[in-house]
């Protein structure tokens, strides 16, 4: 029978959520970014590319897109041309090319080449909105930062974590449940596990490890 999360209270909430993320880190202990990235500014452009595309597609370009164009500053002054066939495997390169040539000329321009590590800096970056600034937070920055991509935003609503639609109350929802050191974790270990487990139209309740402390909201009696 699904857990009827109507009544429960703020604190029950937060009870439930700290012991989905402990479940959470025991099936998924290593789980973290699957986007490979060896420097904050590579991970600002991962994220930009992985944009309706997988992460393997995204870790099969980048090597060549960044041996080719190492800096900010190289990629900023290369030929737009180039640099779509080079990314044309991820879809919407040329929507793809214009957003990190831009990004990368305000970082060189304005940031001397580096990648700035505040919210306020990053969402003040050209196509920079605040689920890849979280991203590039708590991933390259290692500061608490609670990212709402599809995958979080499905399962928070289908736990029970929160009603909301706007990834902006999402994170701030989901931020309320937990203690700040575990949020960048949490949110990788629901990507991982929407991924693997939790999927959008048929999801595996039978095989999850959540199943007695989620409410299953939105989903069929037949899963």
């Amino acid at each position: 029978m699904a857990l009827n999360v109507a009544r429960e209270s703020r604190a029950a909430r937060a009870t439930r959520c700290r012991a989905i993320a402990r479940a959470l880190a025991k099936a998924y202990p290593d789980a973290w970014c699957e986007l490979n990235y060896r420097s904050p500014w590579e991970l600002v452009v991962a994220t930009i590319l992985s944009a309706q595309c997988t992460d393997k597609m995204v870790n099969r370009v980048t090597p060549g897109l960044f041996a080719q164009w190492p800096t900010p500053a190289a990629l900023a002054a290369a030929d737009p041309a180039r640099v779509e066939a080079r990314i044309k495997p991820t879809g919407f390169f040329r929507q793809k090319t214009r957003a990190i040539q831009a990004v990368a000329r305000a970082v060189a321009g304005e940031h001397k080449g580096r990648v700035p590590d505040s919210l306020e800096s990053l969402t003040a970056l050209p196509g920079i909105g605040r689920k890849t600034a979280n991203v590039v937070l708590g991933t390259a920055f290692g500061q608490p930062a609670i990212f709402v991509d599809t995958h979080v935003k499905r399962l928070a609503n289908r736990l029970g974590l929160t009603v909301e639609g706007d990834p902006d109350r999402v994170e701030r929802d989901l931020q309320a449940l937990l203690p700040p050191k575990e949020w960048t974790s949490f949110a990788h270990r629901l990507i991982h596990h929407g991924r693997r487990i939790c999927l959008a139209r048929r999801p595996r309740c039978s095989e999850c490890t959540l199943a007695s402390r989620c409410p299953r909201i939105g989903v069929g009696a037949s899963t």
